[in-house]
């Protein structure tokens, strides 16, 4: 794995526990105005659930062959929304009214929580996800070249 790959998979187990807390307190407060402490203490259990379980998810793709890659860092962290939901879920919390694109693509999102970037976690994981995108570019030009579109030619 290369320096990048690192920087993400540390910056994502990093962030994602605080995440979790954040998103759970969030929508406790909207529901009911408080956040009790039981329920807090599922939320930090998740976050530290989601860091480890994430990461190694992220881990395992970024060791990958970049040609053999079957998804991309930002689509494993969107399902790390599932920690966050699986806590409210158990509080009994209702779900959140969203709009048709949010129900249609990420249906399993009762609370509105899917990050739609890296920053939506972590203001952090901004420039580190955009760097891994421009390394894996980088990487697969360098592997394939560029082939010219048909307006090109």
């Amino acid at each position: 794995m290369d320096d990048i790959s690192r920087r993400l998979v540390s910056a994502v187990e990093g962030t994602l526990p605080a995440w979790v807390e954040r998103s759970v307190r969030r929508r406790l407060y909207d529901w009911s105005g408080s956040a009790g402490p039981v329920v807090m203490a599922e939320a930090v259990a998740a976050g530290q659930q989601a860091s480890e379980e994430v990461g190694a998810e992220l881990r395992r793709l970024l060791e990958t062959d970049i040609d053999e890659q079957w998804t991309n860092p930002l689509s494993i962290l969107r399902a790390a929304v599932r920690y966050p939901t699986e806590v409210l879920r158990r509080a009994r919390v209702p779900p959140v009214a969203r709009d048709a694109y949010d129900e249609a693509h990420f249906p399993d999102d009762d609370y509105g929580l899917t990050p739609r970037t890296f920053a939506d976690v972590d203001p952090s994981l901004h420039e580190v996800g955009l760097l891994w995108g421009v390394v894996k570019a980088r990487a697969h030009l360098a592997r394939h070249g560029h082939k010219p579109t048909a307006g090109e030619r």
